[in-house]
């Protein structure tokens, strides 16, 4: 019963520096979060494509050499 209590205790104050920890941090603004998630956004789409393309090129260079 002794590990259970202490590993309430345990979590407990972890939870508390978590807050504390929270409270420091600097939150981006809504117009920030925004513009980052749309950089992030077409990044992705653009390495998609890249991938995509890639993949195509290999593929088809594999079917000429095959045949």
């Amino acid at each position: 019963m002794n590990k259970l209590t202490e590993s309430v205790g345990n979590l407990k104050t972890f939870i508390e520096e978590v807050k504390v920890e929270l409270v420091k941090c600097s939150w981006p603004t809504r117009k920030e979060l925004f513009e980052q998630s749309l950089v992030v956004i077409i990044s992705v789409i653009i390495l998609g494509a890249f991938v995509g393309l890639c993949d195509l090129v290999n593929m088809n260079l594999l079917r000429f050499i095959i045949r």
